[in-house]
């Protein structure tokens, strides 16, 4: 059953700090971030994985990080470009990286999860526009839908 404490979010850290990007988890009553980032670095401060667990942990917030849910490097530039032909063709090729059996695993579990608690898939671009996270988040949904009408 879909309620207020349940679902799934997407959530881009891109032009935020850490304490802020922790309010707006709380905010959205988030209680588990999953991170869709392939590797998950950053030379922004505090969204490293160990760095990012420790405050998210601060909130209550739990962690997961989904490398089979992330995006290669060398597939990331055509996103960056919404509506282009380089946008299609990279959410194309996510599509097919979806479709493996590891990545369809973790779409399953992501959606048992947002089944039953608020979960908000992470990757850096603060619009899903311009991020893989949304062909995640569409996968989520509609597993999540399909739950909720059987």
């Amino acid at each position: 059953m879909w309620t207020e404490a349940n679902g799934v979010i997407g959530a881009g850290y891109e032009g935020k700090d850490i304490t802020t990007f922790v309010e707006e988890l709380t905010v959205w009553k988030v209680r588990t971030v999953v991170d869709v980032r392939l590797n998950p670095i950053s030379r922004k401060k505090g969204f490293s994985k160990k760095a990012l667990t420790g405050a998210l942990a601060e909130a209550s917030i739990d962690y997961m990080h989904m490398p089979a849910l992330g995006n290669p490097k060398d597939n990331r530039e055509g996103f960056w470009l919404p509506g282009t032909p380089a946008s299609r063709l990279a959410g194309e090729r996510f599509e097919s990286l979806l479709d493996s059996d590891t990545a369809t695993e973790k779409i399953i579990e992501l959606t048992n999860l947002a089944a039953q608690q608020r979960v908000a898939v992470l990757c850096f671009e603060a619009s899903e526009l311009c991020c893989h996270r949304k062909y995640v988040l569409a996968r989520v949904k509609e597993r999540l839908a399909a739950l909720i009408s059987s």
